[in-house]
């Protein structure tokens, strides 16, 4: 899909298509951010407006030729995304190089992702490499996406190095990577680098119902607690995961009364009911497993909570549906009991990891909130 269509990351998106527009894209670049944010369609999108045959150009674009083949040769000059930077070029997203792109059947576009055994090996990065050398036969650009880059062996990176220092004039390498850090320093110093942070949750819960088909409850649900990813939210059990989300809040509004020792411990209950797991082939979730999506979702709202009685702003809630709720617990969870609450919260998810009894630790949490 074209850039305009890709939720987030507008600054690093407008400067792609500012350098697409000028001709002055680096040929060899790491995209890098956590798994699941739109890296790789930012990389899909890319080679649509470097091959678009019917480019969309934007008032400050118009003078721009993006047919020319002049690039940069210093490649491991420096990107950084300026504010608010306009979309001055972008592909169309309908003509035969645009929809044979998406579809991962065009030929100057070509990704490079890890074999069966997990890797990508150097045999592969031969022929990309290979393929490098010539022109395209097709579009203005051949564009290497090396998909999970951090996937390519040793041998593999040092094979990449010359054509990434010295690369073709008509040729684009993009590395794509959750984990650029593990690549070699000196594959790393021959590209430009363009980080893609975190979606907001309300970004994960449109790109959910926009692409997904997400109901706005569910969707929200799976976001507060996505960490900013589509990826991580698209393995996530919706349903389960609004049920989850449910219970930790009652739970906050319970303990927030101050309820007597026994009262706590009844009020731990449901993060350990058994629930019938969601979608096709999954079965219920373990008790660990129960109580660890319940502490993701008790610390997205502490959080929520601790913007609230900060008197931050609430579009940094990752809970937004849930705001007038949040805002009556930010009234009885002062700044020290927020920070005490998130800490045992923080306190039990180690304890989980370290294999002590879920109920135990659901209880403890109870008498800590």
């Amino acid at each position: 899909m074209p850039f305009r269509d890709l939720v987030g990351h507008r600054r690093v998106l407008g400067l792609l298509a500012r350098s697409i527009a000028q001709a002055s894209l680096p040929p060899s670049l790491i995209f890098s951010g956590p798994e699941g944010v739109g890296k790789r369609r930012a990389a899909v999108a890319t080679a649509q407006a470097l091959n678009c045959l019917s480019p969309v150009m934007g008032p400050a674009g118009e003078n721009a030729s993006p047919s020319d083949s002049r690039l940069p040769t210093p490649a491991a000059q420096s990107l950084k995304p300026e504010a608010q930077s306009p979309l001055v070029l972008d592909a169309c997203g309908q003509c035969s190089a645009c929809v044979r792109i998406a579809r991962g059947a065009h030929p100057a576009v070509q990704t490079i992702a890890p074999g069966d055994t997990g890797s990508i090996k150097i045999e592969q990065v031969r022929d990309a490499i290979a393929a490098a050398g010539y022109r395209p036969f097709e579009g203005r650009r051949n564009v290497f996406l090396i998909d999970e880059a951090d996937a390519l062996v040793p041998p593999a990176q040092n094979a990449l190095l010359k054509t990434l220092e010295e690369p073709r004039p008509s040729s684009v390498f993009i590395l794509i990577s959750s984990m650029a850090d593990s690549l070699l320093a000196t594959v790393r110093s021959r590209c430009s680098h363009l980080r893609f942070g975190r979606l907001t949750a309300a970004e994960v819960t449109a790109v959910l119902r926009r692409d997904h088909g997400y109901a706005e409850s569910d969707a929200r649900a799976v976001a507060a607690l996505a960490d900013g990813s589509v990826g991580r939210a698209l393995a996530a059990r919706a349903t389960e995961y609004t049920s989850a989300r449910q219970a930790a809040i009652d739970l906050l509004h319970g303990t927030s009364h101050g309820l007597d020792a026994r009262a706590r411990l009844e009020s731990a209950k449901p993060l350990t009911a058994k629930r019938d797991g969601a979608g096709a082939g999954t079965g219920p979730r373990t008790d660990r497993e129960q109580v660890a999506i319940h502490l993701q979702a008790l610390s997205s709202l502490l959080r929520d909570v601790s913007i609230l009685a900060t008197g931050a702003d609430t579009h940094l809630l990752a809970n937004l549906d849930l705001e007038s709720g949040l805002t009556t617990l930010a009234r009885r969870f002062d700044g020290a009991r927020a920070v005490r609450a998130f800490t045992a919260v923080d306190q039990a998810q180690d304890a989980l990891e370290r294999n002590v009894s879920p109920k135990i630790i659901a209880d403890w949490l109870s008498l800590q909130l």
